[in-house]
């Protein structure tokens, strides 16, 4: 059996020797060079975000399936577009091994499951209109490489982000984002450097995918909810700057309005 890259022995050793400024100087230093790696891979995270672009301004949703640490971060990423920039729910889907539970405890071999990832999109007639986004730092993960697999005998356009190469799941992707960040400092400890670097590449991916539909203006969340008190006074500032009114005036407007974008150009039009 190979040993993969996620997996292989630290660079460090007698972890439980080191004082807590040595382990926190070595974690911060591997973790320096996440970016760094991601850096290299920028060509393919831009095929990735055309064709998302192209197929959710065409209708479709993005769908991101994982297990464990993976299956978390897809769900982060696919929860925080709607408050964010206002994206219709149900348009970015965040499917984990285990089902919801999962979230907070884990659920023993669920992972194992080939046939389940399917079964999951399924529940949400996904079709050839959709992108389906595995995750999965091993590469190997069943449940995973199973609905990506019957995705792509369906037609359905398939984006498989790993930290390791010339994986099973690679294999089964229109586009494979491999980001090798190397060994964990705990030996195999996924969530640290493979977690941060699928964290960050899905910042990238689903950023640049609102800002190419429009959900952007400038450099503004124009259309991000006002779900609570700091929203409203940023959302009310936001108005203000860009109408040049007061801000008695830019709140009622925001008030009445419901979002950034409603309130300027509803006050523009009506000059």
């Amino acid at each position: 059996m190979t040993e993969k890259i996620t997996e292989k022995k630290s660079n460090y050793d007698h972890l439980e020797k080191m004082s807590v400024n040595e382990l926190l100087t070595a974690i911060n230093r591997e973790d320096q060079s996440v970016p760094i790696t991601i850096s290299q891979s920028i060509n393919k995270i831009e095929e990735a975000v055309i064709v998302i672009t192209e197929k959710m301004a065409a209708g479709g949703r993005l769908f991101y399936l994982g297990a464990g640490t993976s299956g978390r971060l897809g769900i982060v990423d696919a929860s925080e577009l709607p408050p964010t920039y206002g994206l219709e729910q149900g348009r970015v889907i965040g499917l984990i091994a285990g089902g919801d539970s999962a979230i907070r405890k884990a659920v023993e071999f669920a992972e194992d499951d080939r046939t389940q990832g399917w079964k999951d999109l399924q529940a949400f007639a996904v079709s050839n209109k959709d992108v389906i986004f595995g995750i999965a730092a091993s590469g190997t993960t069943p449940y995973v490489i199973g609905a990506l697999e019957e995705g792509r005998k369906n037609g359905i356009t398939t984006i498989a982000l790993t930290c390791n190469t010339q994986t099973s799941l690679s294999r089964q992707a229109d586009i494979a984002l491999e980001i090798v960040v190397g060994p964990e400092f705990v030996t195999g400890s996924t969530r640290m450097k493979a977690g941060t670097a699928q964290k960050l590449v899905l910042n990238m991916i689903s950023t640049a995918v609102m800002i190419r539909l429009g959900r952007v203006k400038g450099n503004r969340m124009v259309d991000m909810q006002l779900t609570n008190n700091k929203l409203v006074d940023r959302g009310t500032k936001m108005v203000m700057d860009e109408l040049k009114i007061s801000e008695t005036e830019a709140a009622a407007l925001l008030q009445l309005h419901g979002n950034v974008r409603k309130a300027v150009e509803a006050a523009k039009e009506n000059k």
